[in-house]
């Protein structure tokens, strides 16, 4: 078999990210908290939450997490099964190696079992891209596949390159060729991780995937203009980027909020309304909000009662003057 060169070039960016995140991840190696099985299972639970999102898939990290303790929950049955097999794949990654297409196709029908009629084949006909109406990405003929996933494999088993920028690499060129009728995104994803843990083990533990969810306009842009370009150094960056936030991030939990997941979301988006200190009418109207009770009873009680926000005038909560601002925690579930 020919080797395969992939279009890329090493720019500086690319060479100042691998050393920031090498150093990042040193640091991280030495957290005693990463140690926690509480929060080795939150960044699990980021993870899959941040990968399916991208899919569509609306579950919460609350629910996904009721799911992990065996919980029953109310929510549509192909997002559940969704959620069962992104955990049953994730806690899978160490029996598989990243250039063998055996192991690729098995963890795809692990991925997709009960979702697609044939999980673990290729696609037998053309598919593409879509926004909205539009069309981004036309995928290479189905009768190309095989040739292509192979020619790739081939290439990252072989490769001297560092695992930062191989694992970037495949992710684009995996998400081209787009090998299967779906779950190519979530695919993508995982072997990026797989590749990324053989090189350092606390990879299983970086939700890479949340920073991707959060900047997911991005993420398809970057994907685009290297499909453009012809070059896909423009999303060796992006996807990098992502990988440094993400370590950044791993060695803290989330705040968990002991709710309902509709009160939930009208906490956070009070939460992630404050700037500085505000009156409840100011508040109100940034929100949109137009009943006083029901902003009271709906956003303003329940962040209080979680200690998300505080009083600035705690002893006199009926003061005209009275404001309210973040407190520590609410400010860590704002970033």
């Amino acid at each position: 078999m020919t080797f395969y060169q992939p279009p890329y070039k090493i720019t500086e960016r690319i060479l100042s990210l691998v050393a920031d995140i090498s150093e990042a991840i040193g640091k991280l190696s030495a957290l005693e908290e990463l140690r926690s099985l509480r929060l080795r299972r939150i960044n699990q639970i980021r993870t899959i939450h941040g990968s399916l999102a991208i899919e569509g898939n609306t579950l919460t990290e609350e629910q996904i997490t009721a799911i992990l303790e065996g919980k029953p929950i109310i929510a549509p049955k192909r997002e559940v099964q969704e959620v069962k097999n992104a955990i049953e794949a994730y806690e899978s990654l160490e029996q598989w190696t990243a250039h063998k297409k055996g192991d690729l196709l098995q963890a795809h029908e692990l991925l997709l079992k009960g979702l697609l009629s044939t999980p673990g084949s290729l696609r037998s006909k053309g598919v593409g891209v879509m926004k909205g109406a539009e069309v981004v990405h036309m995928a290479p003929p189905a009768d190309r596949v095989e040739m292509l996933l192979e020619r790739l494999l081939g290439w990252l088993e072989q490769t001297e390159l560092h695992p930062l920028v191989a694992s970037s690499i495949f992710h684009y060129e995996f998400e081209f060729i787009h090998p299967f009728e779906d779950g190519n995104g979530r695919m993508g994803r995982l072997w990026q991780t797989l590749i990324l843990s053989k090189w350092n083990a606390l990879f299983t533990q970086v939700p890479v995937e949340t920073l991707v969810f959060q900047h997911q306009q991005d993420y398809y842009e970057a994907i685009n203009q290297s499909n453009i370009s012809g070059d896909c150094s423009g999303f060796i960056e992006f996807i990098l980027n992502m990988v440094l936030k993400a370590i950044q991030t791993a060695g803290t939990p989330q705040v968990a909020l002991q709710v309902t997941p509709q009160v939930e979301l009208e906490v956070k988006e009070l939460v992630f309304a404050i700037s500085g200190e505000h009156s409840r009418s100011e508040l109100q109207e940034i929100l949109k909000l137009s009943d006083r009770k029901n902003f009271t009873e709906k956003y303003l009680k329940p962040a209080l009662d979680l200690e998300l926000i505080e009083r600035t005038i705690p002893d006199k909560p009926n003061s005209r003057l009275q404001r309210y601002r973040l407190t520590n925690k609410g400010r860590q579930l704002k970033r």
